[in-house]
């Protein structure tokens, strides 16, 4: 499959006047608003809208704040039937009422099948192979001819209903038809029941979109806009507007909303789905992770809320820290969730070590050393950190102050190692006011470092995946680079050889036949890709540690892996264009959500992302230099070859 060319052809299609198409979608509003009759015999829309009789069925969807989709499909020998029939049906709803169609916030979705192929839905696949069976969410549709009459799931049904499963169309599917509606059967049940239905004939479809904005209209991909290409005006505007979010939404106790569900305007976690208010489930490592953010967003902007706010997060963490004594000194550690990690303590030395740089604020220097303190004692004699101080299920909940090999084995974190030595590695190198602490944190981390390089493979490598995940490591070894002397070759060596594997796991524009894929990650080739922010901060601290030993051709090659990688977390970023299907759209917009048909946004989808981009655009000049200095040095090296061939 040349997935160059079909991706390229699509492309192009969206880089066409569609000003025929905001006709419609206006023509549509006044039918809805009025009862006219719509006709469009007038309107050029075949370049847009090839008719298919056959296949063709055409949706309206109406959205607006805080009330749920109105919407119906109808399939007619015309164009213009089949969007009339549809209008009608839509003004006979009792909740047709409920939408003011001379109010623009009423957003107008018109979709269309433009593809539909018979598939064995016992076959269907969401991961895997891309080929007639994948169901891909956002792009792929469902027709079911169940008992005679057709029911749809269209393709934009994944983005308005914030899904990423098979098993929710076909469920829903079900209910529609009323074979599984009554059933206290689970979703997977009433799955797998519609898969082995007798009288049901299942197609996938493909679609086109088209959502009104105002008084013009916004072609959709995957119910999303698409991006041209990567900018960094683009980048950080999504940054801005990010930890712009993060303020907005700050709770008084200094805390971040942790959590919101953009397609049911509520806070219930996914992952904690028992937690109601007032009692849901929160986490200190990611709200230290949002402290981080609200700095990178000071440096943007000199705006001093961010300032206001990073000493909140800060003063949140610092009312869950407990004191204990560490060689009859001093050492602290945050306890939450009933629960004291070794990360939970290396992110709060990050964040306040970027606040005291930016701020030169010491009055929190006794945590800074606290922490510092504690987080050395946590080390083995050989080096290895060990991941809990407290954990409920072990010990009775009392401090671990040592471990067996096999607890340290269950309780063992990528992530934690790696928050720890960036945390001590900013101290080291931006701390001088207790050179005997500095010194202590050198030698400590010295020994955890060539522990976790060297060590941690032989005794951990069944843990190990093929896609790295020790983006914290590759920043801490970044600023450990700092210190002259302190890193061996095999430390450097770790973060280009993760760097280049991360690289090596991303989606070319030749392996995939969707466009937004390009630039995320997978472990397996085939699955949904990641658009992985925070794998992302480690990629960018790769380029940033390369220029630094003056290895600019392989910061530039990082740099534009970047580039790609921010690219595909564009479609991330929540904006006023394409959060139409939004029960609260001005409460969403400028986040940043998980996936993208997921409509969730957590404090860690922001914060990763939004570094990322931050460091990112630091590096915008530099890129550009690296750009020219690159092209010169190829051309030497071609010229010197030529010299030398002749």
């Amino acid at each position: 499959m040349n997935y160059i060319k079909q991706n390229d052809e699509l492309r192009n299609f969206y880089k066409k006047d569609f000003s025929e198409i905001k006709k419609l979608i206006n023509r549509i509003r006044h039918s809805l608003s009025s009862g006219e009759k719509l006709v469009i015999s007038d309107l050029k829309l075949d370049d847009i809208i090839e008719f298919k009789p056959d296949v063709q069925y055409f949706y309206i969807s109406l959205f607006f704040p805080f009330k749920k989709v109105l919407r119906f499909g109808s399939k007619r020998s015309t164009l213009e039937k089949a969007l009339n029939r549809v209008i009608e049906k839509i003004r006979e709803k009792d909740r047709f009422k409920e939408f003011d169609l001379n109010n623009p916030d009423t957003r107008i979705l018109l979709e269309w099948i433009v593809k539909r192929q018979e598939v064995d839905i016992k076959k269907a696949h969401i991961n895997g192979c891309f080929d007639s069976t994948r169901f891909e969410p956002g792009i792929t549709g469902i027709e079911a001819v169940i008992n005679g009459k057709t029911y749809n799931w269209m393709p934009t049904d994944s983005v308005v209903l914030s899904t990423m499963d098979l098993n929710t169309p076909l469920s829903k599917l079900a209910n529609r038809a009323n074979i599984t509606k009554n059933s206290k059967m689970k979703i997977h049940e009433k799955a797998k029941f519609l898969k082995h239905y007798d009288n049901a004939k299942f197609y996938f479809t493909e679609s086109k979109a088209f959502v009104s904005y105002k008084d013009d209209c916004i072609p959709l991909y995957r119910g999303n806009i698409i991006y041209d290409e990567f900018s960094f005006e683009t980048l950080i505007n999504i940054f801005h507007r990010g930890v712009e979010w993060l303020i907005d939404n700050m709770l008084e106790d200094g805390r971040f909303t942790y959590y919101y569900n953009s397609a049911l305007d509520d806070n219930i976690d996914h992952e904690h789905p028992s937690r109601r208010p007032p009692d849901l489930y929160y986490n200190d490592l990611r709200h230290c992770g949002g402290g981080i953010s609200l700095v990178h967003g000071y440096y943007y902007t000199k705006d001093e809320k961010y300032l206001i706010s990073v000493k909140k997060a800060i003063d949140w963490t610092i009312n869950q820290t407990k004191f204990h004594s560490v060689n009859g000194k001093e050492a602290a550690y945050v306890y939450a969730n009933e629960k004291a990690k070794l990360g939970g303590v290396g992110i709060p030395l990050v964040m306040l070590m970027r606040y005291r740089k930016a701020t030169n604020d010491t009055s929190y220097d006794r945590y800074i050393e606290a922490y510092s303190r504690h987080l050395i004692s946590r080390l083995t004699q050989d080096g290895e950190f060990m991941g809990y101080y407290i954990h409920p299920s072990f010990h009775n909940g009392e401090p671990l102050d040592s471990m067996t090999d096999e607890e340290r084995k269950i309780m063992f974190s990528f992530y934690y190692p790696g928050e720890a030595l960036l945390g001590l590695a900013l101290v080291a190198t931006e701390y001088e006011k207790n050179e005997e602490l500095r010194k202590e944190i050198i030698d400590k981390s010295k020994v955890a470092m060539d522990w976790i390089i060297e060590k941690r493979p032989e005794l951990y490598g069944d843990l190990f995946t093929e896609l790295p995940s020790d983006a914290w490591l590759m920043q801490a070894i970044e600023q450990w680079a700092k210190l002259e002397g302190f890193l061996n070759q095999s430390a450097i060596d770790f973060v280009f050889n993760d760097a280049d594997t991360l690289i090596e796991k991303t989606y070319k524009r030749n392996d995939t036949p969707y466009i937004d894929f390009e630039g995320g990650m997978y472990y397996d080739h085939g699955e949904h890709y990641f658009p992985d922010g925070a794998r992302c901060e480690g990629l960018v601290a790769a380029a940033y540690l390369a220029h630094y030993l003056k290895k600019d051709e392989l910061a530039l090659k990082y740099f534009e892996a970047c580039k790609k990688a921010a690219w595909t977390q564009f479609q991330l970023a929540i904006n006023e264009y394409n959060n139409y299907a939004h029960l609260n759209p001005k409460k969403s917009c400028g986040g940043i959500k998980f996936k993208v048909t997921r409509q969730w946004i957590r404090v860690d989808s922001i914060q990763h992302v939004a570094c990322f981009f931050k460091r990112l655009y630091n590096a915008k000049d530099l890129i550009e230099v690296l750009k020219k200095s690159n092209s010169k040095n190829k051309y030497s090296r071609m010229k010197n070859l030529v010299k030398k061939l002749s």
